[in-house]
């Protein structure tokens, strides 16, 4: 059909564009936490110092993105700890020197740095009036409180070294046990929400709110020596350039650098410059810039990761509404299919594509494309078999070729449960797309995620208040033109090809 050349052409152009785009010699990318984004921030101004183009991709979820998207060619290097590499990437915990690790990465194409000079490692935390009340001062301790509620962050309650294995480790009693964001944890503890949490040893939040830090009595966490990763490929200068941070940074200055963050509110790359000693055009940063400018360029991340994943789901989901429509036995795998894709987490659907579509807007608009399916292909389906058999005989008897019925007829009748699928999808996608920040692909996600890391409700207003306004918006044009659509098709059936 005409209109499907046109879209395709369409999506393929913006495509392109993406890939013609000026990529920058070298990207090092950062976790979604605080410290890593600092760690990033001093990576990238230290090659900068060096005359290298370099670009810091931040905040790009867990250790799993991260690692893939290393190994994959996608970022050049990134902050790491030997005991998450050890336990969680390599799932080998008995690897502990540096020297160890190295031989082990060497053959993956991987290189790590020297260590930076501090450990981040894992401690248990509760508020100071629940440590006097039940008398904790160590992990053991809470073998005694079995009504105790705890709150972990997410990659703590999933890492191979986290709560499942310190459970068992410790034979800790605790079963109310959630797992939330790392940043909402800190505020659900201090608001008696919940009653443990999982702290890193650096973290401002401990001092800021009288925390108490439950000694680790069996030894159970690894050292987690803070230290870049890197692949094999980077060029010679930027690993020596990496290796001058060998030792440069303790425990007291991480911590803070990581406070003037998280409580003074100032931005990560000027932290970063301050610990360097670098000159502030170092320190120019993607975020900085005018509310008005932010907003423009997130909007038009959004509307672009909204309107071409709706574009490429149009061109699936119709053709394979029609096919469904013909055949029930199709009908049933196709809907089947697409319902199954709609349960899978949109965070772990990023996460496989990584490997293979890299970071950025294509894996973010093929999983949109793939939740916008269902929407579609469903409406296309209801909207042809409720056509009135009647007409389809009709049509048959005057003459009219399949081809000609289904376009200039059935789609014709079906508009109204078409339509209504593709707005469905589209507001789907609008919300859906601010996950996208989590694999690089920008929009109003980055604005929501950094706030709620800075607990900064400026900023996620900034982008939880655009995204619902184009969702309105969105909404309000489908049902426009779904009013025009269906005003023309009043006019006469055609009698003849």
């Amino acid at each position: 059909m005409k209109w499907q050349v046109i879209a395709a052409s369409a999506a393929a152009a913006l495509c392109a564009a993406w890939s013609a785009g000026g990529a920058p010699m070298l990207v090092v990318g950062s976790k979604a936490f605080t410290e890593s984004v600092i760690l990033g921030e001093i990576a990238t101004q230290t090659l900068r110092s060096d005359g290298l183009s370099v670009r810091h991709q931040r905040e790009l979820g867990g250790s799993t993105v991260l690692w893939d998207a290393l190994r994959a060619g996608q970022i050049d290097a990134y902050p790491e700890y030997t005991g998450t590499i050890a336990e969680e990437l390599l799932a080998q915990p008995l690897l502990t020197s540096f020297d160890q690790l190295r031989q082990v990465l060497a053959p993956l194409g991987i290189g790590l740095g020297p260590p930076l000079g501090f450990a981040d490692t894992y401690v248990l935390g509760v508020r100071a009036d629940t440590a006097r009340r039940l008398r904790l001062g160590t992990i053991s301790d809470l073998r005694g409180s079995p009504q105790l509620r705890a709150g972990f962050s997410n990659e703590f309650m999933g890492r191979s070294d986290g709560w499942t294995a310190l459970r068992q480790y410790y034979h800790l009693p605790q079963s109310n046990v959630r797992g939330m964001d790392h940043e909402l944890a800190y505020r659900g503890l201090a608001s008696q929400a919940i009653d443990i949490t999982d702290f890193y040893s650096t973290d401002p939040e401990i001092a800021r709110h009288g925390f108490v830090a439950l000694i680790d009595d069996q030894h159970y966490f690894a050292d987690y020596r803070a230290a870049f990763l890197y692949r094999a490929g980077l060029p010679a200068s930027a690993v020596a350039a990496l290796a001058r941070l060998g030792g440069r940074i303790t425990v007291q200055q991480m911590a803070q650098m990581n406070a003037a963050v998280t409580l003074d509110h100032q931005p990560e790359s000027l932290v970063a410059a301050r610990f360097l000693g670098a000159p502030a055009a170092l320190a120019a940063s993607d975020e900085a810039g005018s509310l008005g400018r932010r907003l423009l360029r997130r909007t038009s991340e959004h509307v672009t990761l909204t309107a071409v994943s709706l574009v490429l789901a149009l061109l699936l989901g119709i053709p394979l509404g029609i096919l469904s429509a013909r055949r029930e036995s199709v009908a049933r795998l196709v809907l089947g299919a697409t319902g199954l894709v709609q349960t899978i987490p949109t965070l772990a659907l990023l996460v496989f594509m990584i490997p293979a579509l890299g970071l950025g807007f294509t894996p973010a608009i093929a999983a949109l494309s793939l939740y916008g399916l269902l929407p579609i292909v469903r409406g296309t389906t209801v909207g042809l078999l409720d056509i009135n058999p009647g007409l389809r005989e009709t049509a048959t008897a005057m003459g009219l070729s399949a081809g000609f019925r289904l376009h200039a007829i059935e789609l014709r009748l079906a508009a109204r449960s078409i339509i209504g699928g593709i707005k469905t999808a589209a507001v789907i996608d609008v919300g859906t797309a601010t996950l996208g920040a989590l694999v690089g692909a920008g929009g109003y996600g980055q604005a929501i995620l950094t706030g709620i890391r800075l607990n900064n409700f400026q900023l996620i207003l900034e982008g939880a208040i655009p995204a619902a306004l184009l969702a309105m918006v969105v909404e309000l044009l489908f049902d426009l033109l779904e009013r025009w659509v269906l005003a023309g098709r009043s006019t006469r059936l055609p009698v003849g090809q």
